[in-house]
């Protein structure tokens, strides 16, 4: 594995979000000194808090899986995890027929409901699917979402070998299609794939690893939130001695020659460094950075998403914690928003309301609602949201009216929607909070290197380079960055 050359005493890492503090917390494990540049006034990045009239809100990932990889982050300062719940069902999915299955992360639970809404041989398929995606997630983990690459013929050995014994690089469709015929289960055990921003039937299956954190490892929440997450790994650096610093950013970099040599904020400081790991989205860090693109293709991003967050008064029967409304719809919707660049015609929606797990994120007998949409990023379609937002916003609310939330408009207290526009706002590339897609072109050695060329002591870290888009990947991402610079 390459690594950083030359002295490293002293990191700065810009981005306090979660790949960022991931990185921090290794660097100070290993004895580092780190500074880390937040441009906000508080931690979490696209895992970050707002507050509206009361209620609190996550204002970006919330869902939140594989939490032993916070711990491993954690521990190597010495600072205890935070409590979490395990959320059981992980989702409640509701569908077009009028059928609602509840996803268990045990076994037995979750066999017993593919049973009562599919019947005996679904649950015999869903068994097997369950030891498929068990068997590809231990392929996969240390070899191919854990690992630095520094060539594609890093992946070459019996790890590689076994990813395609199992069937690693076909496509994700046909693949839970081998094991599940009920169309509603093969949804479930796919949907996960617009996080990586392909449609299922163009997914590699490799991505099914996706449906495992999901579904078997399980879902998780943190009293306060997601967000509560990045303030305590924030709160565990400063204690270890890092200065971590809000409402301050990198305005540029000094380099001399092939090296960063110091980091100039946006309050007019400079800051001496031996090394720095950027983690913003990719435009921003090679602008930092004074470098173009070099990759012969274009970079292609993932959808993108119109959140809208909800302060209400009441709750409805049809709400766990994480509530999917599926469309009848489901390629036309899948090729509406990745290749038409048209909003869905028939959503499928995913509905958060954290309140269910944590009543203190709202105000006695009220709720927070999330409802997130997946729609075209800014380059596949350059809708006007100023103008479209609102009547989408409208429109989503009705679509929830008729799907069981009878009345949620005019429950609602506060709200605010974040559209594609806010995204590309806040600087991140295309309008998506899910970056780039994971095209066979973007995946595993062919991503983003987190060692940038050309210069000498920069690593990047966060969804847009290795391994990929999700908290469990991003918190892997702080720690492989870590890596490249005391290189162990």
């Amino acid at each position: 594995m390459r690594s950083v050359t030359g002295r490293t005493d002293h990191v700065v890492v810009v981005g306090a979000g979660l790949s960022g503090l991931s990185c921090a917390l290794h660097l100070l494990g290993a004895g580092r000194r780190v500074t880390v540049l937040e441009t906000a006034p508080s931690p979490g990045g696209r895992a970050g808090r707002m507050r509206l009239g009361g209620y609190t809100f996550d204002s970006g990932a919330s869902v939140l899986t594989m939490p032993e990889l916070i711990e491993e982050a954690l521990a190597g300062v010495g600072a205890p995890m935070l409590e979490l719940t395990r959320l059981d069902p992980a989702y409640r999915a509701h569908f077009a027929d009028g059928s609602t299955i509840h996803v268990h992360p045990d076994a037995d639970a979750m066999a017993d409901e593919v049973r009562r809404v599919a019947g005996p041989a679904e649950a015999t398929g869903y068994l097997e699917l369950r030891r498929w995606l068990s068997e590809l997630y231990r392929v996969e983990r240390d070899s191919f979402i854990g690992a630095n690459f520094d060539s594609p013929l890093d992946l070459v050995g019996s790890r590689l070998a076994s990813l395609v014994a199992l069937g690693g690089f076909g496509r994700l469709g046909p693949a839970i299609a081998k094991h599940l015929s009920d169309d509603r289960l093969r949804r479930l055990f796919s949907f996960q794939s617009l996080y990586a921003g392909v449609p299922p039937r163009r997914a590699l299956a490799a991505y099914a690893v996706i449906a495992y954190m999901d579904t078997i490892a399980g879902v998780w929440f943190p009293q306060g939130g997601v967000s509560a997450v990045a303030e305590h790994m924030a709160q565990a650096a400063a204690t270890a001695g890092a200065d971590v610093r809000y409402s301050c950013g990198a305005a540029w970099l000094e380099r001399v020659g092939s090296r960063v040599t110091a980091v100039r904020t946006t309050e007019g400081e400079r800051i001496a460094c031996d090394a720095v790991v950027l983690t913003p989205d990719l435009p921003v860090a090679r602008g930092l950075l004074g470098l173009p693109s070099k990759r012969p293709l274009p970079l292609q991003w993932s959808p993108s998403a119109v959140v809208l967050h909800a302060g209400v008064d009441r709750s409805w029967d049809a709400l766990g914690h994480h509530t999917i409304f599926f469309g009848g719809a489901w390629d036309r919707t899948f090729d509406e928003i990745t290749r038409r660049g048209k909003l869905m015609t028939d959503p499928s929606l995913l509905v958060t309301r954290p309140t269910a797990t944590d009543p203190g994120l709202a105000p006695a007998d009220r709720h927070v609602v999330q409802v997130l949409a997946p729609c075209p990023n800014l380059r596949t379609s350059r809708i006007d949201w100023p103008r479209v937002g609102p009547a989408y916003r409208d429109e989503l609310i009705g679509v929830l009216e008729q799907r069981g939330l009878t009345g949620f408009g005019s429950s609602v207290e506060v709200r605010q929607l974040v559209t594609p526009a806010d995204w590309e706002a806040q600087g991140l590339g295309a309008g998506t909070p899910f970056s780039l897609a994971h095209t066979f072109r973007q995946t595993g050695p062919f991503r983003p290197r987190n060692l940038v060329s050309g210069v000498d002591n920069a690593v990047l870290a966060g969804c847009g380079t290795t391994p990929g888009v999700g908290i469990p990947p991003v918190v892997i991402s702080g720690r492989l960055a870590a890596r490249r610079i005391t290189g162990r």
